[in-house]
């Protein structure tokens, strides 16, 4: 009895292992194409890249793009590049538009605080010099390239505008107005020289004769900071009763903001003034001297490659019987439209908070505005 007991009960095990192994054999496996988890990534297609140009002679530049163009390099000024290609001539690039740059020539490399010659190479974040030592300094430092060794033109920059109005009829009136604005800068110092004219006549009279030249030398102690050893300023205004009004002084400046497209700087100093008035009242004097406090502030801006904007604004501070408070405000907009030459709008507000009266008694109005249109270049 024992023995058939325990033969069925193994004969009963049996098929129950049996029947498990069946039901798993019948079970479909899944394979890797099934699971979503295991699909195989798509691979991306493949940029073509033009290979970098070998070390040889010629200059390239590299586009955004990635193209390589070879040829000359011109200049590169205000962040506009100029480049001579062998194929396509003469062609001029947003500097941002520029990946790259190699030249074969020797080349002059202007940053913010320094000059350097010598072959060049530049990528997306800084710029090598290469000539007996390789030096290098961030991209964003730089402001210009000029081909060649250093020359004394290529330190020398300026504008002009000029106004002309000539009308007949009822009334006969010659104006012409005239805005210059030199300097010379290198790495250590700078040489300013500033000029703003006008002249109206009207029915055979003389309606407006005033001239106001500026003149300082200034020595940079860092990229930023500058000492402004002396400056002078000369104005004749007879209609604000002013013959001759000569201002010489000394101040400390600061570049606020300093990029190759925004320009900011602030300057500030003592100074003495000396000024012979047209005509006076009887008993009083007709040649004021005095100390002065000069400040002013000078603010350039490229806002587009075809606009310029600029605004200058000085002013002194001077005892009463010499004006107590007499400034200098012009802000002009150039726009390139004909060629070499711009459209230029100024705008001119000058003002003596104390005029002195005349021997009549005329007391001159404290504000005189003028509102230039001229053509304008550059040099």
């Amino acid at each position: 009895m024992g023995y058939r007991f325990g033969l069925s009960r193994a004969v009963l095990m049996i098929a129950v292992v049996f029947s498990a192994l069946s039901a798993r054999a019948q079970t479909p496996a899944q394979t890797p194409a099934q699971t979503p988890a295991q699909t195989p990534a798509q691979t991306p297609p493949q940029v073509f890249q033009p290979p970098t140009p070998p070390p040889d002679k010629f200059d390239w530049i590299q586009l955004k793009s990635g193209e390589w163009l070879k040829g000359e390099l011109i200049a590169l000024y205000d962040d506009l590049l100029e480049f001579d290609s062998d194929e396509l001539d003469k062609l001029t690039f947003d500097w941002d538009d520029v990946r790259q740059v190699r030249t074969g020539r020797v080349v002059q490399v202007r940053s913010m605080d320094r000059i350097l010659t010598g072959r060049i190479e530049i990528d997306a974040n800084r710029v090598q010099v290469l000539a007996d030592t390789t030096q290098q300094f961030n991209r964003t430092e730089l402001v210009s390239i000029t081909p060649g060794e250093p020359k004394e033109s290529s330190y020398w920059s300026g504008n002009a505008t000029l106004g002309f109005n000539l009308r007949e009829g009822n009334s006969k009136q010659l104006e012409a107005n005239a805005l210059t604005s030199i300097r010379r800068r290198t790495v250590r110092n700078r040489v300013v020289l500033d000029y703003v004219g006008n002249y109206n006549i009207t029915d055979d009279v003389t309606a407006t004769n005033n001239h106001r030249v500026n003149g300082g030398v200034d020595w940079f102690v860092t990229a930023r900071f500058f000492v402004r050893p002396i400056f002078v300023e000369y104005l004749r205004d007879p209609f604000q009763n002013i013959a001759n009004r000569w201002t010489i002084g000394a101040a400390l400046g600061y570049n606020l903001v300093d990029t190759s497209r925004v320009k900011w700087e602030f300057n500030v100093g003592p100074a003495f003034q000396h000024m012979t008035f047209v005509s006076v009242e009887p008993g009083e004097p007709e040649v004021e001297k005095t100390g002065a406090l000069w400040a002013g502030t000078t603010y350039t801006n490229e806002l587009t490659k075809d606009i310029d904007y600029t605004m200058d604004y000085r002013f002194l501070l001077v005892k009463p019987e010499a004006g107590r408070y007499t400034h200098h405000f012009l802000t002009s907009l150039s726009i390139d439209s004909l060629g070499p030459l711009d459209f230029d709008i100024s705008f001119v507000w000058d003002r003596v908070q104390r005029p002195q009266p005349d021997e009549s008694g005329i007391v001159p109005k404290q504000d005189d505005y003028r509102l230039i249109f001229g053509l304008g270049f550059d040099f």
